[in-house]
């Protein structure tokens, strides 16, 4: 049982390093070719791209039996190209929308993941084998020391009330597009506390899948 709770403790910390990673990845990616700031979530709260985190605890995952570069690249490549996939997939199955659409790139998959992406989610694969493994591997120990494991059922519980209330949030949005008015207490409180306008501030990427078609 403790192998298990510290197992999943690693893998907890290494969800939100990726996900503030991929939150800083695309707010450079977007400054250096735009030449603009652009602030891009996952979440309603904090810096998070859960894609990201997802991400990280894959490569994590592959980077702990997989010691090769090369191998590291192509398994990178397919690992991220069908997270991303996935992700966009579910994301427009269950609230109609899509936060990116690579339609126009060379080599894209129903517009949900493309070559050019699969090959960067190939490069920090590399980097997360030469970088990031080595150094997180120095700092494990200190992640199941007493203080952090208190740390870490606090951050848990808001992480998933940051999961909960987020996808609360964007489904009755989405009911409001569709002209449904709230039929609780709690579609009231989410049509107060995260109107429309609130909402396309934090998710301004994502569009409607139908004006994509």
């Amino acid at each position: 049982m403790k192998k298990i709770i510290d197992f999943l403790i690693k893998i907890f910390w290494i969800f939100v390093i990726g996900s503030v990673f991929g939150f800083i990845i695309e707010m450079l990616y977007i400054l250096v070719y735009t030449r603009t700031i652009e602030i891009r979530q996952g979440l309603i709260y904090g810096p998070f791209i859960q894609v990201y985190g997802i991400g990280a605890v894959a490569y994590y995952l592959l980077a702990s039996k997989i010691k090769e570069p090369k191998q590291i690249f192509f398994c990178g490549m397919l690992m991220g190209g069908a997270v991303e996939y996935l992700f966009s997939f579910f994301q427009e199955l269950i609230w109609g929308t899509v936060s990116w659409d690579y339609s126009k790139f060379f080599f894209n998959l129903n517009g949900r993941t493309c070559l050019l992406y699969c090959v960067y989610w190939g490069i920090i694969g590399v980097m997360f084998l030469k970088i990031v493994y080595p150094c997180f591997q120095q700092l494990e120990p200190l992640i199941y020391k007493k203080s952090i494991r208190i740390i870490t059922i606090f951050f848990a519980i808001f992480m998933a009330y940051d999961i909960a209330i987020s996808s609360m949030a964007v489904t009755r949005q989405q009911e409001r597009i569709n002209d449904i008015p709230p039929k609780n207490s709690i579609d009231v409180f989410l049509d107060k506390a995260y109107p429309d306008e609130y909402l396309d501030k934090i998710y301004h990427n994502a569009r409607q899948a139908s004006e994509l078609e």
